[in-house]
């Protein structure tokens, strides 16, 4: 998938969510962020610098799991640590840190090869986290995994810049996964960054409308128009965006006023999913 003009602005000890279909451009873009990748236009900025030009000191404030973490299955989960560390020049309490940090230190000594996806998955984040990078960047982090492996994943996620001071972006197909770790989200279709704001700000796109059916809709949505209200019909229900129960009532009362029979008044809430599927122009399961 080509990626044009992304431009991720990710804020310092939050988690960032990077949501969008299958194909969209989210496992191009963290390649690219890692350097594993070069673009063929542009330039990929991390904390101010150019990474072409300083891909060793960027990528050193960098942790990242992207797919399936590697590791050797006859060694044990401190021993594949211990590798690391050395490759690396860093201290054995590092492994310590990590292994406490991922809730693995019971399980350590075991081998990895005993291990479940969700325990070889925080195994993974464990050596992502074993620099003490600033920015962790993690691909897809619960595919595959169980509702238990889900939920051990999400908790590590949402506990990195509450305890650690640890920038987060994750990225996911999945809304109900990103909304209940992220604080801002990005979203990507068709390799083009539609959407950057709060998750707050996702949400509050989720509006609420009331829907009225009368008998008379056209002559009805003539009447209230005139008098400022916004208003769309379809099949005799007339909609009207984010009205509070004053406003809801006083049309009703107007029509009854001027004899339309009102049959019903509903309320509907756009829900966060519907956001992402008009967004994205996608009805892809979520």
């Amino acid at each position: 998938m080509s990626v044009n003009d992304v431009n991720l602005k990710v804020p310092q000890g939050e988690i960032y969510g990077f949501l969008g279909p299958n194909g969209a451009g989210k496992t191009t873009t963290i390649r690219m962020l890692l350097g594993l990748i070069k673009p063929t236009r542009g330039e990929i900025t991390i904390f101010g610098k150019e990474l072409s030009k300083n891909r060793i000191p960027i990528l050193k404030r960098v942790g990242s799991l992207v797919e399936s973490p590697s590791y050797y299955g006859h060694l044990s989960g401190r021993q594949n640590l211990k590798v690391l560390a050395r490759l690396l020049q860093l201290p054995d309490k590092q492994i310590d840190e990590v292994l406490d940090l991922v809730r693995l230190t019971k399980n350590a000594q075991r081998p990895v090869k005993g291990y479940s996806l969700g325990m070889k998955q925080r195994l993974g984040i464990a050596a992502a986290l074993i620099s003490r990078p600033e920015l962790l960047i993690l691909d897809e982090p619960t595919n595959g995994l169980d509702p238990a492996g889900i939920q051990e994943i999400r908790e590590l996620i949402i506990q990195m810049p509450k305890q650690y001071g640890i920038t987060v972006l994750v990225s996911s197909h999945l809304l109900s996964e990103i909304e209940q770790v992220a604080t801002y989200v990005g979203i990507i279709d068709q390799g083009k960054l539609i959407f950057q704001n709060s998750m707050n700000e996702l949400r509050k796109q989720s509006q609420r409308n009331i829907h009225i059916e009368v008998n008379q809709p056209i002559e009805a949505s003539v009447l209230l128009q005139k008098q400022g209200w916004k208003i769309t019909v379809e099949d005799n229900i007339l909609s009207f965006p984010s009205l509070t129960h004053e406003q809801t009532a006083s049309i009703v009362k107007e029509l009854v006023l001027h004899r339309f029979s009102v049959y019903r008044v509903v309320e509907h809430k756009k829900s966060l999913e519907d956001t992402f599927l008009e967004l994205t122009g996608t009805r892809q399961s979520l």
